[in-house]
Protein backbone atom coordinates (compact mmCIF):
# COMPACT_ATOMS: atom_id res chain seq x y z
CA UNK A 1 0.00 0.00 0.00
CA UNK A 2 1.11 3.44 -0.44
CA UNK A 3 2.76 5.27 2.35
CA UNK A 4 0.69 7.77 4.57
CA UNK A 5 2.36 11.10 5.73
CA UNK A 6 -1.06 12.44 7.59
CA UNK A 7 -1.89 12.74 10.31
CA UNK A 8 1.81 12.42 11.82
CA UNK A 9 2.23 10.25 15.43
CA UNK A 10 5.69 10.24 17.12
CA UNK A 11 6.75 8.86 19.97
CA UNK A 12 8.69 7.71 23.33
CA UNK A 13 10.16 5.13 25.26
CA UNK A 14 8.98 4.74 29.22
CA UNK A 15 9.94 2.65 31.92
CA UNK A 16 8.07 -0.77 30.49
CA UNK A 17 6.22 1.21 28.12
CA UNK A 18 5.95 3.26 25.10
CA UNK A 19 4.40 6.88 25.11
CA UNK A 20 2.31 7.50 21.79
CA UNK A 21 1.64 11.06 20.34
CA UNK A 22 -0.95 11.81 17.60
CA UNK A 23 -1.85 15.57 16.53
CA UNK A 24 -4.53 16.10 19.65
CA UNK A 25 -3.99 13.05 21.76
CA UNK A 26 -1.51 11.21 23.82
CA UNK A 27 -1.26 7.68 24.97
CA UNK A 28 0.62 5.60 27.32
CA UNK A 29 0.67 1.65 27.49
CA UNK A 30 3.20 -0.11 30.07
CA UNK A 31 3.20 -3.67 31.28
CA UNK A 32 3.19 -4.06 35.06
CA UNK A 33 5.06 -6.86 36.83
CA UNK A 34 1.95 -9.02 36.64
CA UNK A 35 2.33 -9.35 32.55
CA UNK A 36 -0.94 -7.33 32.20
CA UNK A 37 -0.55 -4.03 30.19
CA UNK A 38 -2.26 -1.53 31.56
CA UNK A 39 -2.72 2.16 29.70
CA UNK A 40 -4.23 5.84 29.67
CA UNK A 41 -4.89 8.04 27.01
CA UNK A 42 -6.11 11.62 26.97
CA UNK A 43 -6.97 13.90 24.08
CA UNK A 44 -4.74 17.36 24.07
CA UNK A 45 -5.37 20.74 24.66
CA UNK A 46 -4.51 24.23 25.53
CA UNK A 47 -0.58 24.56 24.09
CA UNK A 48 -0.27 21.10 22.94
CA UNK A 49 -2.87 22.07 20.01
CA UNK A 50 -1.93 25.76 20.00
CA UNK A 51 -1.67 28.06 16.64
CA UNK A 52 2.58 28.19 17.45
CA UNK A 53 2.96 24.35 16.33
CA UNK A 54 2.16 25.90 12.58
CA UNK A 55 4.73 28.78 12.70
CA UNK A 56 8.15 27.98 11.16
CA UNK A 57 10.98 27.77 13.02
CA UNK A 58 9.05 29.40 16.09
CA UNK A 59 6.92 25.56 16.37
CA UNK A 60 10.87 23.47 17.16
CA UNK A 61 10.58 25.47 20.36
CA UNK A 62 7.11 24.82 20.88
CA UNK A 63 7.18 20.87 20.42
CA UNK A 64 10.37 21.03 22.25
CA UNK A 65 8.76 22.35 25.31
CA UNK A 66 5.41 20.03 25.24
CA UNK A 67 7.37 17.15 24.22
CA UNK A 68 9.31 17.88 27.63
CA UNK A 69 5.96 18.22 29.41
CA UNK A 70 3.98 15.30 28.33
CA UNK A 71 7.56 12.95 28.37
CA UNK A 72 7.71 14.06 32.76
CA UNK A 73 4.35 12.96 33.11
CA UNK A 74 4.50 9.71 31.39
CA UNK A 75 7.35 9.00 32.71
CA UNK A 76 6.12 9.70 36.30
CA UNK A 77 3.20 7.58 36.16
CA UNK A 78 5.06 4.63 33.95
CA UNK A 79 7.43 4.25 36.99
CA UNK A 80 4.46 4.51 39.43
CA UNK A 81 2.99 1.62 37.54
CA UNK A 82 6.22 -0.64 37.22
CA UNK A 83 7.36 0.03 41.09
CA UNK A 84 3.86 -0.81 42.45
CA UNK A 85 2.88 2.39 43.41
CA UNK A 86 -0.04 2.41 41.11
CA UNK A 87 -2.21 0.19 39.30
CA UNK A 88 -1.96 2.04 36.01
CA UNK A 89 -6.16 2.88 36.10
CA UNK A 90 -5.42 6.91 37.68
CA UNK A 91 -4.18 8.97 34.77
CA UNK A 92 -0.75 11.02 36.01
CA UNK A 93 -1.43 14.56 37.34
CA UNK A 94 -0.31 17.76 35.43
CA UNK A 95 2.77 19.21 36.48
CA UNK A 96 2.79 21.40 39.27
CA UNK A 97 5.01 24.59 40.01
CA UNK A 98 7.59 22.66 41.32
CA UNK A 99 7.51 20.54 38.46
CA UNK A 100 7.96 23.13 36.23
CA UNK A 101 10.57 24.57 38.16
CA UNK A 102 12.12 21.33 38.12
CA UNK A 103 12.08 20.69 34.28
CA UNK A 104 13.19 24.56 33.82
CA UNK A 105 16.52 23.99 35.94
CA UNK A 106 16.98 20.46 34.19
CA UNK A 107 16.82 21.88 30.77
CA UNK A 108 18.64 24.82 31.85
CA UNK A 109 21.59 22.34 33.03
CA UNK A 110 21.59 20.23 30.06
CA UNK A 111 21.50 23.26 27.75
CA UNK A 112 24.88 24.65 29.54
CA UNK A 113 26.76 21.84 30.03
CA UNK A 114 26.03 20.75 25.96
CA UNK A 115 26.42 24.92 24.55
CA UNK A 116 28.64 26.59 26.90
CA UNK A 117 31.11 23.54 28.43
CA UNK A 118 33.00 23.36 24.98
CA UNK A 119 33.28 26.92 24.72
CA UNK A 120 34.82 27.16 28.34
CA UNK A 121 37.25 23.49 27.14
CA UNK A 122 38.30 24.77 23.91
CA UNK A 123 38.72 29.33 24.18
CA UNK A 124 41.96 29.10 25.34
CA UNK A 125 43.09 27.31 22.13
CA UNK A 126 42.97 30.90 20.25
CA UNK A 127 46.46 31.88 21.01
CA UNK A 128 47.86 28.26 20.78
CA UNK A 129 46.34 27.47 17.07
CA UNK A 130 46.56 30.77 15.61
CA UNK A 131 43.17 31.63 14.98
CA UNK A 132 39.62 31.12 16.51
CA UNK A 133 38.15 29.45 14.11
CA UNK A 134 40.21 26.16 14.91
CA UNK A 135 38.70 26.66 18.25
CA UNK A 136 35.20 26.99 16.62
CA UNK A 137 36.09 23.92 14.74
CA UNK A 138 37.41 21.58 17.60
CA UNK A 139 34.30 23.51 19.84
CA UNK A 140 31.58 21.43 17.47
CA UNK A 141 33.72 18.38 16.99
CA UNK A 142 33.88 18.45 21.16
CA UNK A 143 30.08 19.03 21.65
CA UNK A 144 29.69 16.16 18.92
CA UNK A 145 31.78 13.51 20.71
CA UNK A 146 29.77 14.46 23.90
CA UNK A 147 26.66 13.64 22.89
CA UNK A 148 28.11 10.46 21.09
CA UNK A 149 29.99 9.49 24.32
CA UNK A 150 26.40 10.39 26.74
CA UNK A 151 24.23 8.21 24.78
CA UNK A 152 26.56 5.42 24.42
CA UNK A 153 27.66 5.34 28.02
CA UNK A 154 23.87 5.50 29.21
CA UNK A 155 23.28 2.30 26.42
CA UNK A 156 25.71 -0.12 28.73
CA UNK A 157 22.95 0.10 31.74
CA UNK A 158 20.48 -2.50 31.50
CA UNK A 159 17.92 -0.87 32.53
CA UNK A 160 18.32 1.74 29.63
CA UNK A 161 18.92 -1.26 26.81
CA UNK A 162 15.20 -2.26 28.26
CA UNK A 163 14.07 1.17 27.36
CA UNK A 164 15.78 0.84 24.06
CA UNK A 165 13.84 -1.77 22.99
CA UNK A 166 10.69 -0.38 23.80
CA UNK A 167 12.17 2.76 21.58
CA UNK A 168 12.87 0.43 18.65
CA UNK A 169 9.42 -0.85 19.32
CA UNK A 170 8.06 2.31 19.19
CA UNK A 171 9.45 3.28 15.57
CA UNK A 172 8.58 -0.25 14.56
CA UNK A 173 5.19 0.24 15.34
CA UNK A 174 4.61 4.16 13.42
CA UNK A 175 6.93 2.88 10.54
CA UNK A 176 4.49 -0.21 10.04
CA UNK A 177 1.07 2.78 10.69
CA UNK A 178 2.79 4.63 7.75
CA UNK A 179 3.19 2.05 5.35
CA UNK A 180 -0.49 1.26 5.34
CA UNK A 181 -0.01 -2.13 7.24
CA UNK A 182 -1.68 -4.14 9.82
CA UNK A 183 -0.40 -3.88 13.70
CA UNK A 184 0.48 -7.15 14.31
CA UNK A 185 3.39 -8.61 15.95
CA UNK A 186 4.89 -10.06 12.43
CA UNK A 187 4.31 -7.09 10.26
CA UNK A 188 5.74 -4.21 12.90
CA UNK A 189 8.76 -6.35 13.29
CA UNK A 190 9.42 -6.05 9.63
CA UNK A 191 10.30 -2.85 9.71
CA UNK A 192 13.51 -1.14 10.80
CA UNK A 193 14.61 -0.15 14.60
CA UNK A 194 15.11 3.56 13.61
CA UNK A 195 13.43 6.19 12.25
CA UNK A 196 13.97 9.85 10.49
CA UNK A 197 12.04 11.63 12.95
CA UNK A 198 13.40 10.37 16.11
CA UNK A 199 14.28 12.70 19.32
CA UNK A 200 18.19 11.04 18.79
CA UNK A 201 18.05 12.61 15.19
CA UNK A 202 17.11 15.82 16.67
CA UNK A 203 20.06 16.09 18.73
CA UNK A 204 22.41 14.91 16.24
CA UNK A 205 21.23 17.50 14.10
CA UNK A 206 21.00 20.18 16.97
CA UNK A 207 25.29 19.57 17.46
CA UNK A 208 25.30 20.24 13.62
CA UNK A 209 23.16 23.07 13.00
CA UNK A 210 24.88 24.70 15.57
CA UNK A 211 28.30 24.50 14.80
CA UNK A 212 27.04 26.33 11.51
CA UNK A 213 25.38 28.87 12.93
CA UNK A 214 28.48 29.91 15.44
CA UNK A 215 30.17 30.05 12.64
CA UNK A 216 28.51 33.33 11.95
CA UNK A 217 28.14 35.03 15.34
CA UNK A 218 32.30 35.88 15.62
CA UNK A 219 34.91 34.44 17.68
CA UNK A 220 35.46 37.63 20.53
CA UNK A 221 35.51 37.79 23.10
CA UNK A 222 34.46 35.13 25.76
CA UNK A 223 31.63 36.73 27.02
CA UNK A 224 29.78 36.77 23.35
CA UNK A 225 30.70 32.74 22.94
CA UNK A 226 28.89 32.62 26.23
CA UNK A 227 26.25 34.66 25.14
CA UNK A 228 25.35 33.60 21.92
CA UNK A 229 25.38 30.19 22.37
CA UNK A 230 22.73 30.70 24.85
CA UNK A 231 20.67 33.27 23.07
CA UNK A 232 20.61 31.74 19.77
CA UNK A 233 19.54 28.21 21.44
CA UNK A 234 15.68 28.69 20.13
CA UNK A 235 16.60 29.27 16.54
CA UNK A 236 19.02 26.17 16.35
CA UNK A 237 15.86 24.22 17.90
CA UNK A 238 13.93 25.72 15.36
CA UNK A 239 16.19 24.69 12.18
CA UNK A 240 16.81 21.51 13.49
CA UNK A 241 12.85 20.87 13.86
CA UNK A 242 12.51 21.89 10.34
CA UNK A 243 15.30 19.97 9.36
CA UNK A 244 13.95 16.89 10.84
CA UNK A 245 10.65 17.57 9.61
CA UNK A 246 11.91 17.84 6.01
CA UNK A 247 14.08 15.03 6.18
CA UNK A 248 10.91 12.62 7.84
CA UNK A 249 8.31 14.48 5.14
CA UNK A 250 10.21 13.06 2.22
CA UNK A 251 12.34 10.29 3.29
CA UNK A 252 11.56 8.60 0.13
CA UNK A 253 14.40 11.00 -1.68
CA UNK A 254 17.41 8.82 -2.02
CA UNK A 255 19.52 12.19 -1.55
CA UNK A 256 17.32 12.97 1.57
CA UNK A 257 17.94 9.60 3.12
CA UNK A 258 21.68 10.03 2.00
CA UNK A 259 22.12 13.20 4.77
CA UNK A 260 20.21 11.82 7.20
CA UNK A 261 21.97 8.75 7.32
CA UNK A 262 24.17 9.76 10.14
CA UNK A 263 20.79 10.39 12.03
CA UNK A 264 20.17 6.94 11.67
CA UNK A 265 23.53 5.67 12.25
CA UNK A 266 23.28 6.86 15.69
CA UNK A 267 19.99 5.34 16.67
CA UNK A 268 21.95 2.18 16.43
CA UNK A 269 23.45 3.73 19.78
CA UNK A 270 19.48 4.35 21.24
CA UNK A 271 17.56 0.81 20.09
CA UNK A 272 17.51 -2.20 20.83
CA UNK A 273 15.48 -5.19 19.17
CA UNK A 274 12.50 -5.56 20.78
CA UNK A 275 11.00 -9.07 21.58
CA UNK A 276 7.19 -9.95 21.12
CA UNK A 277 5.59 -8.42 24.44
CA UNK A 278 7.30 -4.99 24.17
CA UNK A 279 6.17 -4.76 20.52
CA UNK A 280 2.69 -5.64 21.64
CA UNK A 281 3.00 -2.75 24.36
CA UNK A 282 3.79 -0.47 21.93
CA UNK A 283 0.97 -1.36 19.43
CA UNK A 284 -1.23 -1.20 22.63
CA UNK A 285 -0.44 2.75 22.93
CA UNK A 286 -0.70 3.44 19.13
CA UNK A 287 -4.23 1.61 18.89
CA UNK A 288 -5.44 3.74 22.37
CA UNK A 289 -3.99 7.45 20.51
CA UNK A 290 -5.66 5.95 17.45
CA UNK A 291 -9.18 5.85 19.49
CA UNK A 292 -8.88 8.89 21.04
CA UNK A 293 -7.93 10.68 18.03
CA UNK A 294 -10.88 9.11 16.19
CA UNK A 295 -13.16 9.98 18.82
CA UNK A 296 -11.62 13.67 19.03
CA UNK A 297 -12.83 13.91 14.94
CA UNK A 298 -16.07 12.42 15.37
CA UNK A 299 -17.26 14.85 18.19
CA UNK A 300 -15.58 17.81 16.46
Amino acid sequence: MGERTAPTYGGQAVVEGVMMRGPNAVAVAVRRSDGVIVSYSEQLSGMFTSRLRAVPLIRGGAVLVESLTIGVRALGWASSVTEGDSDGHQKPERLGLAGWIGLFFTLSAASAAFFLGPVLATFWLDDTLGSAWWSLLIESVLRLGVLISYVWLIGQSEEIQRIFQYHAAEHQTIHAYEQGLELSVPAVRRHPREHPRCGTSFLLTVAVVSALVFIFVGTEPLWWRFGSRLLLIPLVAGISYETIRFGGLHNRWPIVRGLFTANLLLQRLTTRAPDDEQIQVAIEAFRQVQTIESEANLNG
